[in-house]
């Protein structure tokens, strides 16, 4: 996974990025559970885009900056990582450079949770939403907002190819007073 700060860096910044989608056993993907919108887009490159598993295709955005990614959710549900690809070397102008991840039960009280800036990004990034506190490993939320702030030459319209949401997978026994982390632990969890 990709570091939060990476050689020398600042903390807030991220470069790089990984060719490979790699994410915990632990985590499962919440996207297909959403209602998933954007704030504008080129006709053929909207939230479709966005998640089909290509990374050929991508969602442009077209107007204003910034530019929005909303994903709503019937209940509340617990992330914990969101997953970007975006691709400097193909889209320049067109990359984002800072992101801000905003949480909330509606449009009418988000909040900044993690602001990002991106340096020249090629792969997947991951963006833990985890707070300082290390007791708080993921977020409560009926929605998330991804907003492009702006992008890498003062680009005016955006470039994301992939947005992946995880969060923690519910205990398999849900009697079970203690969440077992291992498939050893959970097979003799029972009594028969």
């Amino acid at each position: 996974m990709a570091a939060e700060s990476s050689e020398g860096e600042e903390e807030g910044k991220l470069s790089g990025g990984n060719q490979i989608l790699a994410v915990d056993d632990d985590l499962r993907e919440l996207g297909k559970k959403a209602a998933w919108s954007v704030s504008s887009c080129k006709p053929g490159n909207g939230v479709s885009s966005l998640r089909d598993d290509n990374l050929e295709t991508y969602w442009q955005s077209d107007g204003a900056q910034p530019h929005f990614v909303n994903i709503q959710f019937q209940k509340k549900v617990r992330l914990q990582l969101v997953v970007l690809y975006v691709d400097f070397k193909l889209d320049e102008s067109y990359t984002p450079s800072k992101i801000s991840i905003r949480a909330g039960d509606g449009f009418h009280n988000l909040k900044e949770i993690k602001a990002v800036e991106l340096v020249k990004p090629t792969g997947w990034l991951y963006l833990s939403l985890s707070g300082l506190d290390p007791r708080e490993t993921f977020v409560n939320t009926f929605m998330l907002q991804i907003a492009v702030l702006s992008n890498h030459l003062n680009g005016r319209d955006t470039h994301v190819r992939q947005i992946k949401v995880y969060g923690p997978r519910p205990n398999p026994i849900p009697q079970q007073p203690f969440q077992f982390t291992s498939r050893e632990f959970i097979t003799y969890s029972t009594i028969r």
